[in-house]
């Protein structure tokens, strides 16, 4: 139980709600924002001195009953009680490092994609894999070091006039990425690359930090995305992801509708390969 991340959501996810939000009157002497305390106590039927030891982090573990009581009187989401319940250490944890190998079949299906670029990134978006298409269209990976192949990284150290690949959709990366850091630190608190990572982004990123304080951990869908190319101009691709439980990993498939002016620059990239980014 990490008691005082769990403190922090539960006041991070009551004080963004309204009363209006629950039904309740706003009233006209309210001073801060969000649900009083009691309030938020009342609508789980628990007392209002357990909720307020939850939220200063003096409380011993709430049981299910307590945590599916908060979850819906804060309305969590699906996503956020999964992570209220990893804080309060009532949840099956991973491993306790994240995994970085990755199956030798997702490496065979990988190249069996040739009209769509695919990469497998880990549970801090180090890239560990990736197809020829995927080369052309973002960077070499091969020349770069694991460190360097981190998307995070590139998101949040990297020149701010300059947006990764040239993706038009930078600042909904960044928050899909904090959202996501969040969730792995909760399933993998012991592992040292996962909270260095953080660590490193917090003191190196006034935007991650910002982000981080929000304790959002519902990831918003990707659906499309457009990258600047230097060869071949902006393409806009269709983004999904699939997850890879077993592994906590992910691949993600970038492809164009057939017969598309995109599909066709995906198609010319898969010819000129990486040497296309030397344009």
């Amino acid at each position: 139980m990490d008691k005082q991340e769990l403190g922090a959501f539960l006041r991070s996810r009551r004080e963004r709600l309204r009363p209006e939000d629950v039904g309740l009157p706003s009233g006209p002497r309210r001073r801060t924002p969000g649900l009083r305390r009691e309030e938020a106590a009342v609508l789980a039927h628990i007392s209002t001195e357990y909720y307020v030891r939850l939220e200063q982090g003096r409380a011993p573990r709430p049981s299910g009953e307590v945590l599916a009581g908060i979850a819906g009187a804060l309305r969590l989401t699906e996503a956020e009680s999964d992570h209220l319940h990893v804080l309060a250490g009532t949840a099956p944890t991973r491993v306790r490092l994240h995994r970085r190998d990755v199956r030798p079949s997702i490496l065979a299906l990988l190249e069996r994609l040739p009209q769509t670029a695919a990469i497998v990134i880990s549970a801090v978006f180090e890239v560990l894999a990736w197809n020829d298409l995927a080369a052309a269209l973002l960077e070499d990976f091969a020349r770069l070091t694991p460190k360097d192949r981190n998307l995070a990284r590139k998101a949040f150290l990297g020149p701010e006039d300059t947006p990764p690949y040239g993706i038009s959709d930078a600042a909904e990366f960044r928050h899909h990425v904090v959202r996501q850091l969040r969730a792995t630190l909760a399933r993998y608190p012991a592992d040292p690359e996962v909270s260095g990572l953080v660590d490193e982004l917090r003191a190196g990123s006034p935007d991650f930090a910002r982000l981080w304080e929000r304790h959002d951990v519902q990831a918003a869908p990707m659906l499309t995305k457009t990258f600047r190319h230097p060869a071949v101009g902006d393409v806009t691709v269709t983004c999904d992801t699939l997850v890879i439980d077993d592994r906590d990993q992910h691949l993600v498939l970038y492809s164009a509708p057939l017969g598309s002016s995109d599909a066709e620059a995906l198609a010319l990239l898969n010819v000129l390969g990486a040497a296309a980014l030397d344009a």
